[in-house]
């Protein structure tokens, strides 16, 4: 296992200035469902958006990267502002590499979410990468961390607020809802 312990988690992340994310099973819980019209529905959590939110506002760019896509995603991007959303690729490495180069990173500034192979090639070169519990199992032996919500039911916010509160920026958010 890669899992890191909380010291080197903290560094990683302390690094980070770009969140890719992988969507079905990372910010949705991975099921495909139809309505009877053959239209896609995908369910997001409000506590992902949320922490995606305070991300932005604290300069750290989001791209979403999906081997799928629809209605639904391109709908939930734009009401969060995330402008970069990349679907139908199942080209997500050089996706990363063309997005990393495109903003002057390298990879240890960069952290991913994913859940199964198509990810791993990605999961493998970042500076962060986690992935859920109910992901396939050789993520789970690859990965940085393992969040303890699943996919599509707050995984993403554990992330977010693991990266803002290794920049010692968690708090000030919370204290704005405090005051």
């Amino acid at each position: 296992m890669r899992l890191l312990d909380q010291d080197a988690l903290n560094e990683a992340a302390s690094h980070i200035k770009m969140l890719v994310l992988d969507v079905d099973g990372i910010l949705t819980d991975g099921r495909i469902v139809y309505t009877s019209k053959g239209e896609q529905i995908q369910a997001f959590h409000v506590h992902d958006g949320f922490g995606l939110k305070l991300l932005m506002k604290s300069d750290i760019k989001v791209v979403l990267l999906s081997a799928r896509g629809g209605r639904a995603l391109e709908k939930r991007a734009k009401e969060l502002g995330i402008h970069d959303l990349y679907q139908d690729r199942s080209d997500k490495l050089m996706i990363y590499e063309q997005i990393k180069h495109r903003f002057g990173l390298e990879d240890k500034q960069v952290a991913f979410m994913g859940d199964d192979w198509m990810d791993l090639p990605i999961l493998t070169r970042v500076g962060l990468s986690a992935t859920v519990p109910d992901c396939v199992e050789a993520v789970k032996e690859r990965v940085h961390y393992i969040t303890s919500r699943e996919g599509g039911r707050g995984a993403v916010r554990e992330v977010c607020e693991l990266i803002l509160r290794s920049k010692d920026l968690l708090g000030s958010f919370l204290d704005q809802f405090l005051a």
